[in-house]
Parts: C-alpha cells; sequence; structure tokens
C-alpha cells in the first residue's frame, strides 16, 4: 500500500503542498484523505512538498510528515489510523465525559450555561494529548530525519499576548520555532478547553485564530521557483455554502462558526490566487514566482458545530472512512498522464 510510481511518463513530478484545515473532530476525515495519499499517490506524477495545517488540522499533517520522513506511507497511514482510535472515546468514563461536553455546547442555543476556565481544571486534556502524540511522533528523532531535501512541515498558532501570528516550521533554524509536541499543543489549544502553551517566552493559543490552514508561507521567499509547490491541495473542513437560510439558534451559529473558521482560509488562497493573476498579467516577474494550481478536496457531510467536540469512536470511524472515500475519488479526477 505504499506511495505508486506507475505513470509511464518521464517529465518531472509536479511538487505538492497539502494544506489540512483545522476543525476538532472533524479532522478526522482530514486523516481518511492523508491515508490515501501517502499510500496511493502516483509519485511518478506528484511528489509531496511539504504539508502545513491548523489545530487537528496540524495534528493529522504532522503524523503523516513524520510517515514521510520514514519513507513509509503504509507506517504513515497506521499511524494516523491509530492517533485517531487512541483519541476515540471508548471507556465509560471517557465516553460520558464526552456526552456531556457535546450535550452542553448543543444546550447553549437554549438556555444559559455555566462556563468554567481551563485554569480552574486539572489539565488532563492536554496531557492525554501530549502523551499520545509522542506515542506517534518519536518528537527525539526528529533532527536526525530532517534533511535538507524533506517535505516541510508548518504549524499555525497565535500569540495570545501580542496577537502575533506564529507558523511553526520543520525547517525553522532557531529550535523554539521548529517542530515540538509543544508546537503542536498550541495549535490545538483551544482556549475554552484549553490552557495557553508557553514555548520560549511566548503564550499560544489554538491556530484557528491565525492561519488555518497556513498556505503562503509554501511562496514566500527569495529561494527559486523550484523551491515552491506547483500544486496545493486543500483538505477543507469546513463548507463555504449552505443551501438554505440559517434561521434556528443553532443553525446561525454553525454558519457563523464555518464562515469565521473560512475567513483566514480564503485570505491564504486569495494571496495564491492573485499572485497568479499578476503573474498571468506579466505584473510580476517570474524570477521566484510562478503559478500554483489550487486543489479542494472537502468534507462535505452536514455537522453541526458541537460535534467537532465528538470523540464517539462509530463518529470518528465515520469521518475516517469519508476521508478514505473523498482521498480515492479526489486522485481519480486528477488530470491523466499524458502518453
Amino acid at each position: 500500500m505504499n506511495q505508486k510510481a506507475t505513470s509511464s511518463s518521464t517529465s518531472k513530478p509536479k511538487s505538492v503542498a497539502i494544506a489540512c484545515q483545522g476543525g476538532g473532530s472533524h479532522t478526522a476525515f482530514t486523516a481518511g484523505v492523508l491515508q490515501v495519499l501517502l499510500n496511493e499517490l502516483d509519485t511518478a506524477r506528484y511528489r509531496i512538498h511539504g504539508l502545513s495545517g491548523t489545530s487537528g488540522g496540524a495534528l493529522c499533517a504532522a503524523i503523516a510528515w513524520y510517515g514521510l520522513l520514514l519513507n513509509d506511507g503504509l507506517q504513515g497511514a497506521k499511524l494516523l489510523e491509530s492517533f485517531w482510535q487512541d483519541m476515540s472515546a471508548t471507556e465509560l468514563h471517557d465516553l460520558m465525559s464526552n456526552q456531556f461536553l457535546v450535550g452542553l455546547q448543543r444546550s447553549r442555543n437554549f438556555f444559559a450555561t455555566p462556563e468554567l476556565s481551563p485554569y480552574l481544571l486539572p489539565n488532563t486534556g492536554q496531557d492525554v494529548l501530549a502523551k499520545t502524540l509522542k506515542k506517534h511522533i518519536k518528537f527525539n528523532h526528529l533532527p536526525e530525519l530532517v534533511k535538507v531535501d524533506s517535505p516541510t512541515l508548518m504549524v499555525g498558532a497565535v500569540n495570545v499576548l501580542s496577537g502575533d501570528f506564529a507558523i511553526f516550521n520543520s525547517k525553522a533554524s532557531h529550535p523554539e520555532s521548529g517542530i515540538s509536541v509543544d508546537a503542536l499543543l498550541a495549535s490545538a489549544a483551544v482556549p475554552e478547553l484549553f490552557r495557553a502553551v508557553r514555548i520560549g517566552n511566548g503564550l499560544y493559543w489554538d491556530g484557528l485564530f491565525s492561519q488555518n490552514p497556513p498556505i503562503r508561507g509554501f511562496l514566500s521567499g527569495h529561494g527559486s521557483r523550484d523551491a515552491k509547490p506547483d500544486e496545493i491541495w486543500v483538505i477543507q473542513i469546513n463548507p463555504e455554502t449552505r443551501s438554505s437560510e440559517p434561521k434556528s439558534a443553532s443553525d446561525i451559529d454553525d454558519r457563523r462558526n464555518e464562515l469565521a473558521g473560512n475567513l483566514s482560509l480564503n485570505q491564504e488562497l486569495f494571496f495564491v490566487r492573485q499572485t497568479n493573476d499578476w503573474l498571468h498579467k506579466k505584473w510580476l516577474t517570474a524570477d521566484h514566482l510562478k503559478h500554483v494550481e489550487i486543489r479542494h478536496i472537502a468534507l462535505e457531510m452536514e455537522l453541526d458545530y458541537p460535534s467537532k467536540l465528538d470523540r464517539r469512536p462509530e463518529f470518528i470511524n465515520s469521518l475516517l472512512t469519508e476521508g478514505r472515500r473523498k482521498g480515492s475519488e479526489f486522485l481519480g479526477k486528477l488530470p491523466k498522464a499524458k502518453p
């Protein structure tokens, strides 16, 4: 089930950056898509240049990236599966806690519910997430695995005090700006659930407040055109459109969350599309820039915002399955190699 090299074409494979939008439990869909891309991508035609992600998308992107560093797509797919099975609520106390949390979120549209600061509660959730990440990514091995030509990983977060966007990058020269378990915890630190994560002198929250996910970092800088991807594949969690007007309190809340989640994504993609347009009009030179194709793999299940907190095994498995289906469908629709 490793990546396939089936194309008979002798042309250079296109480089692809995969950007993974955040969205809590919904990003199990992302994991399913990445499983297919790791195993079934025709490497004679496409090469993974890098991955980026925010929040749950960052966790999936990091595990897939680790699989690429191991040069083992099958292992990367297994790690993604194992991670989400471990994150599922399977024990009775965990199932009850999950049901309470999701139910509490849904009830807020009908009556006032108390809100507690995560600083008043044990930091159990973050501790469990850190332990699970360390089980699936050997962070102490990263310095020896990351090579000059390794795929890049970028993870988005936001500095709580300054409001500055933060990108943790596998190619960063300073350790505090690199990939670590704390960087991933920071990107997934939803303020209502988790405490801010301290890295160096900074305090960081969920990357949903910044670049969701980071994209323009793949194109910025003065490196050669060949150092930038030919295509960007966006694994999108929040739907762009709705078929009917939201009128109930819960529907309005869901749509507001979707629009907020897509705001930074659309800003990132606007940068790419505008660059493409200016290159076409010759308003920019092609010395360091090139046209970049954008493709989407979108979650199209109609889900409400509280379900982003839902960790029931059957729900997680349904998202993984849907992700694998959409990933296979996406690969099947890619332009065919020229004979």
